[in-house]
């Protein structure tokens, strides 16, 4: 409001510590403590570099810098462009679990996967398979069938409205990568993605 003012009562020692210490975070400066004088740098690195002080050489720091570098620009490249793919599957009421799902089972047609078969395969780790296959069956995107030779097994495969979704997604989602990737040359995607698939762990199914 025009005009107001806000006051601020008489502080102790403690008190105006805290005081202090609050205006440094709001205005991003460093912080003087008043009773020995120190100056205490406010640690705004996104790479979170804590390394101050410590006996690491210059090569070493260097290394771990990139790495950490690499290492977060990966999460951040990986939200957006996920957030963007997520949008384009809610258009379809789907969630991109579920088409990374969808895709999978098209790939293991006509034998479809048990559970623990689409699970390895998942991009991203879904902790209750069980019931993300529950939905989608009662949807009618899969169906679900105990084998006869071993009563343990329930097999999993994709139905025609599955297929379906997948082939109107096919061109959207093509489109899509091509837009996410547009300022990156074909030699350049071409390197990216092998250095990629060099990071990604070894898995039994590919060692």
């Amino acid at each position: 409001m025009e005009g107001a003012s806000v006051v601020i009562p008489s502080l102790s020692v403690a008190g105006r510590r805290s005081e202090e210490s609050l205006f440094c975070f709001l205005f991003a400066a460093p912080f003087v403590d008043p009773l020995d004088k120190r100056i205490f740098p406010l640690d705004n690195s996104r790479y979170d570099d804590y390394s101050n002080g410590m006996p690491v050489t210059k090569l070493q720091k260097a290394a771990s810098s990139l790495e950490t570098r690499v290492f977060v620009a990966l999460l951040i490249a990986a939200d957006r462009l996920s957030q963007q793919a997520e949008q384009l599957m809610k258009e379809h009421s789907l969630t991109g679990t579920q088409y990374n799902v969808l895709r999978i089972l098209r790939g293991a047609e006509p034998a479809g996967l048990p559970c623990k078969g689409i699970g390895d395969r998942m991009i991203s780790h879904d902790p209750d398979m069980t019931r993300l296959l529950d939905r989608m069956e009662k949807r009618g995107l899969i169906t679900r069938e105990r084998q006869v030779n071993d009563r343990r097994v329930v097999r999993t495969r994709i139905t025609a409205d599955g297929l379906d979704i997948l082939k109107k997604l096919d061109d959207p989602v093509l489109e899509l990568h091509r837009r996410q990737f547009r300022n990156l040359a074909a030699a350049r995607l071409k390197n990216l993605a092998t250095a990629l698939e060099e990071v990604i762990p070894q898995t039994p199914d590919n060692t």
